[in-house]
């Protein structure tokens, strides 16, 4: 490739034009590449004395981005890639063998992603800043082209520069209107982009370099343009029409102390203190602007947009900790994020604390994809004095068994924070889903609960929060009598009673991750649905290539009681390498035998893999 393909525009920083624009960062005889197209530009960099590429630092996953990679690869130069996307890098296979292509309805350009698997040397993690050779780079979060989209700011020869990939493409204008329509007929990267945009202006770049288009010296007027054009499209699709209202003011005060977050996917409240401390409850998805069809990594970020309005606005100068009503994603997703940039602690009651630190233990709906680690375990109905604020966790079981109803003072007024154990604007309405483990007579345990608690106010999870009216614990209970009375009407209770649940056995963990040579502990946990003291017999099932030890467990279970099996799962020192091969518990009461009723997933991993499930 000619070096005429590669500009110079400053003493230390050039762009090389290929499938799209790649930025070389200089120190002496050494570089970082932002982004890389088709690799091409390896083949220029001799030439004006570049002896090493310490790093290439890709601003999303698209393949125009990316597609040279093997050949860095080959070069031996390390892959940062945004955390978000880290999947589209790594688990490229993974990716293409799962995305649906029949009957879809997701239109993120996930599939103009990597061809084959790279090494990923590192992750650019949201917020972080970054050490490449005498420069630092701070990772911004972008979303808009891709949901996973990031910008890299950085000073360069006294100039402060913004590596925007395919954000803005010009003045007004951007790459791809077809990249930002995320689902099947929506305009969620649009939607995206305008705060996107707003962050990105207030971090006063002097220099906008997109993957596409022309650097801008402008950015301001730029960026004005851009968001100007993008809000009239949203506004003539009649989407999002609250979007600046919300990017003035995200935050509204229900007593003076505590605030309602309204851009969250599922709510956050802010406990405000005297001090100028505060403590969260829940943090998941802030400031939302749509929600990606799918579920893999890469379709859901966390960011944490409104914390400077917050700081800016109602004077908090410290967030202590974020304090969690239960473990689903919506509620969870920004708990690692918000702990490495603001240091805040995670507080978990302890019926759920085990499963945000070990999620592939559990068989349970909308878990995080990582581990949380949780800085304090809360004792269920012990109060915890935080600042002039006293707090109890109370078990909360209907949503899920693994919630909690969170009771304070605010103001004078007595205060539940609910998560989402009832749903609709009177709070009335049940929100149970059996795989949450369920029990029939949770929503009479619950009402009972909110009776005695008294609350003057709750605060739910997905809906506005509401003032108690006289009447309504007395709705709850009539409800809560209903819907259990609903259940022992449609199942054999009499006969096989699981109470609501799903299933008589579970097998943890449920995602086992091993190695050849492995021995891994298995457990089995059963429950005797009959009216009888039950012989249990509890058989593991796996691959006929690999032993499990004992053969068999047995249980003696009482009528409704429960067991554990334990079994040790041995892998040969030649076991090929396998994602998700399945094993199985058979489990056989007295002489009803149920059949294999419990499955869990085994990634078997060669001695040179070190990535999990």
């Amino acid at each position: 490739m000619s070096i005429h393909m590669l500009k110079q525009i400053t003493e230390n920083l050039y762009i090389f034009s290929d499938s799209c624009n790649v930025y070389m960062i200089r120190c002496g005889s050494a570089a970082i590449l932002v982004d890389f197209g088709s690799g091409s530009v390896l083949d220029a960099l001799a030439e004006i004395g570049i002896k090493n590429v310490v790093a290439i630092l890709m601003t999303h996953h698209h393949r125009d981005q990316g597609q040279g990679l093997p050949r860095a690869v080959d070069a031996g130069i390390p892959i940062w890639v945004p955390q978000t996307e880290q999947d589209y890098f790594a688990h490229v296979d993974t990716h293409w063998q799962a995305r649906p292509i029949y009957n879809n309805y997701d239109n993120r350009q996930d599939r103009f992603s990597l061809l084959e698997s790279v090494p990923v040397a590192g992750l650019l993690l949201d917020y972080a800043t970054l050490e490449f050779v005498g420069h630092s780079l701070t990772v911004l979060p972008t979303p808009g082209h891709t949901n996973g989209s990031i910008t890299l700011l950085a000073e360069i020869d006294g100039v402060r520069c913004a590596f925007s990939g395919d954000l803005i493409y010009g003045p007004g204008k951007i790459w791809s209107l077809a990249a930002t329509q995320w689902s099947y007929n929506g305009a969620e990267g649009v939607a995206a982009s305008i705060p996107s945009l707003v962050s990105l202006k207030a971090q006063q770049p002097d220099r906008l370099l997109p993957s596409h288009g022309s650097v801008m010296d402008d950015p301001g007027t730029a960026i004005d343009l851009l968001v100007t054009r993008l809000w009239q499209l949203l506004q003539d699709r009649g989407q999002n029409p609250r979007l600046f209202r919300f990017l003035e003011t995200p935050y509204e005060a229900i007593p003076p102390h505590m605030l309602w977050n309204r851009t969250s996917m599922a709510n956050s409240y802010v406990l405000l203190s005297a001090t100028g401390h505060a403590l969260i409850f829940d943090y998941g998805y802030d400031f939302i602007t749509g929600v990606a069809p799918g579920t893999d990594r890469a379709s859901r970020r966390p960011w944490l947009y409104t914390l400077p309005r917050l700081k800016e606005t109602w004077g908090v100068t410290q967030i202590d900790a974020v304090i969690l009503t239960h473990y689903h994603d919506d509620h969870v997703a920004g708990c690692n994020l918000i702990r490495r940039v603001e240091g805040a602690e995670v507080w978990a009651a302890k019926n759920f604390a085990d499963i945000l630190e070990n999620p592939a233990r559990y068989d349970l709906p909308c878990l995080w994809y990582d581990p949380i680690l949780v800085d304090r375990s809360l004792v269920l109905d012990q109060p915890i004095q935080w600042q002039e604020y006293t707090l109890t966790p109370y078990a909360l079981p209907g949503h899920t068994r693994y919630a909690v109803g969170i009771m304070l003072e605010v103001d004078g007024q007595r205060v539940l924070v609910s998560g989402d154990q009832y749903q609709g604007g009177d709070g009335l309405e049940w929100n149970y889903v059996y795989n949450n483990r369920f029990d029939l007579d949770d929503y009479n345990r619950s009402a009972a609960l909110y009776r005695t608690l008294a609350p003057d106010l709750i605060l739910t999870g997905h809906w506005e929060p509401f003032f108690v009216k006289p009447d309504y614990f007395d709705d709850l209970d009539r409800r809560g009598t209903d819907l259990a009375q609903r259940h022992r009407d449609l199942l054999p209770l009499d006969e096989f009673d699981l109470r609501g649940e799903e299933r008589a056995a579970y097998i943890h963990p449920y995602q086992i991750t091993a190695r050849p040579g492995d021995e891994v502990p298995v457990s089995v946990s059963v429950t005797n649905p009959f009216t009888d003291s039950l012989e249990t017999t509890v058989t593991l099932i796996a691959s006929s290539a690999w032993s499990i030890e004992p053969a068999v467990q047995r249980l003696s279970l009482p009528a409704r009681g429960y067991g554990e099996a334990v079994f040790t799962l041995k892998l040969p020192q030649s076991t090929p390498p396998a994602r998700r091969a399945r094993i199985a518990a058979e489990v056989t009461f007295g002489e009803r035998r149920m059949g294999q009723i419990a499955e869990a997933l085994v990634t078997v991993q060669d001695n040179s893999d070190h990535n999990t499930t």
